[in-house]
């Protein structure tokens, strides 16, 4: 009986990898999290140091929904500490959900700017477009920063890529509600236009006849994508609006392909 004992515990450290040895860990890869059969994390960033949108809530909550139905787990923080490499490596996507203002210190943007560069998948929304003007890489990943808008009001969007995962199903005309921004300069040529906003079906608009208002981009091997619609608490009950945003996380998680080739 003894020699069994002993026979069945050499067995079983020999399974365990063990051999009589303590293993190594393998360091801890900093990047975005790998793609796996269950739920990907989507993290949720809405920190403001400057203008706080009171739609935020309502946003927060309809992407945690969108999770359920799109394969992924939202989680929500204001915690600029989850910004580093450790943390960061935990997400497939990361959204800027109506941020504003200076967000992250130093280390924290070296540590996202690893991240995507790595893999990582990066989705602005609204007013992540009024967010971190200091900092150089951040504007490169959104593609164009925020001027200025008019009041909030009806417009039509032209989806121009209706093969997109983010703009898919959408009509080629979209007639809806919110605040339309123009940006201090136009991206096309550096990313792929998924939509205008036609000027000519508002007041106020300040860039002309070719207007984007979302886009997607390669940023090394990562991926990012805007929209500027989600000011208002009531785009976050819109389907077509919430499909919209559901499938910019879904295809910056790698999930779905779609063009991202510049527009020209």
């Amino acid at each position: 009986m003894r020699r069994e004992l002993v026979g069945l515990l050499a067995l079983a450290l020999a399974a365990a990898g063990c051999g009589g040895r303590a293993e190594r860990a393998a360091p801890e890869r900093a990047g975005p999290a790998a793609a796996g059969a269950g739920p990907y994390r989507v993290l949720l960033f809405t920190r403001t140091t400057g203008f706080r949108h009171a739609s935020i809530p309502a946003a927060v909550a309809a992407v945690e929904r969108l999770g359920t139905g799109h394969g992924f787990v939202a989680e929500h923080t204001e915690d600029p500490a989850r910004f580093d490499d450790a943390g960061l490596a935990r997400y497939r996507v990361v959204v800027f959900l109506n941020t504003t203002g200076d967000v992250l210190d130093g280390a924290q943007q070296a540590a996202f700017e690893r991240w995507v560069t790595a893999g990582g998948g990066f989705v602005g929304v609204h007013s992540a477009a009024d967010t971190e003007y200091g900092w150089a890489w951040y504007g490169t990943l959104l593609g164009a920063r925020f001027a200025r808008h008019p009041a909030v009001q009806p417009a039509t969007i032209r989806v121009v890529d209706r093969d997109h995962p983010a703009t898919a199903g959408l009509p080629a005309r979209w007639r809806r509600t919110d605040e339309w921004y123009d940006f201090r300069a136009n991206p096309r040529g550096r990313v792929h236009v998924l939509a205008t906003v036609d000027e000519a079906s508002y007041a106020g608009g300040g860039m002309g006849a070719d207007h984007p208002i979302a886009w997607c981009q390669r940023v090394g091997e990562g991926r990012s994508l805007y929209t500027a619609g989600g000011h208002t608490v009531e785009s976050w009950a819109e389907p077509r609006f919430l499909a919209h945003v559901a499938g910019a996380v879904g295809w910056a998680a790698g999930s779905a392909g779609g063009d991202c080739a510049p527009s020209a």
